[in-house]
């Protein structure tokens, strides 16, 4: 009668094996949410995107979506907040970021106005923008945190270019640069948001020369 031998076990008890990385399974899956989201946003807009819409093209349960965010908005939020990261990333910036000071104030906020109708207009950029701006006008939470955590910080590099400027004698000392920066930012938000009118660089740069000489003849 042939004997039956017993093989050493090869493959180590449960507590010995590796466990898989649970921070960078999550990482991953946040990352299909953002881009999922971004990209039904972008194809089908905002009242049709959904969070099953989003579950669905991230390869991932609702569940999962609603254990980090309570509704669509606020992964669109992160996921743009997320996009605007990579951008800075992918141009090698890793210093904050602060508009140029080239000396010439009127040149230095003409390029950033330029790069900023770029922006508007990269079709990675433009859906969600708009979707999130139109959001916050009736989500009032939605609209402080867009606010806080995306136009403060691009409004406060304006005010430092601006305060460099008054320092450098090129802006009158008593103007107030918060005040000052909504003169050609606001408009060309208006122009953009509402569609109003065509957003070019011409149009910028004449937001530029108004804000900065007035309207007034000059003498």
């Amino acid at each position: 009668m042939a004997t039956i031998r017993k093989t050493a076990r090869t493959t180590p008890p449960a507590a010995e094996r590796p466990h898989p990385d649970a921070t960078r399974r999550s990482q991953r899956s946040r990352q299909a949410i953002y881009d999922a989201a971004l990209a039904l946003v972008g194809e089908v807009g905002y009242p049709k995107t959904t969070i099953e819409g989003i579950a669905a093209r991230a390869g991932v349960g609702k569940q999962t979506i609603y254990r980090w965010w309570s509704s669509k908005a606020e992964v669109l939020l992160e996921a743009f907040l997320d996009l605007g990261e990579q951008a800075v990333h992918a141009q090698g910036q890793e210093a904050p970021y602060a508009i140029p000071d080239t000396g010439d104030i009127a040149a230095d906020l003409k390029a950033v106005l330029r790069a900023t109708v770029d922006q508007l207009y990269d079709p990675k950029f433009e859906a969600p923008s708009r979707a999130l701006a139109a959001e916050g006008l009736v989500n009032e939470q939605l609209g402080r945190e867009f606010v806080a955590k995306l136009l403060e910080p691009s409004l406060q590099l304006h005010v430092d270019r601006l305060r460099a400027a008054q320092a450098a004698g090129q802006v009158r000392p008593e103007i107030d640069p918060r005040i000052a920066l909504e003169l050609f930012v606001s408009p060309l938000a208006q122009r953009w948001l509402q569609h109003t009118a065509p957003v070019s660089y011409a149009y910028t740069d004449t937001l530029v020369d108004y804000a900065l000489h007035g309207l007034a003849p000059r003498r």
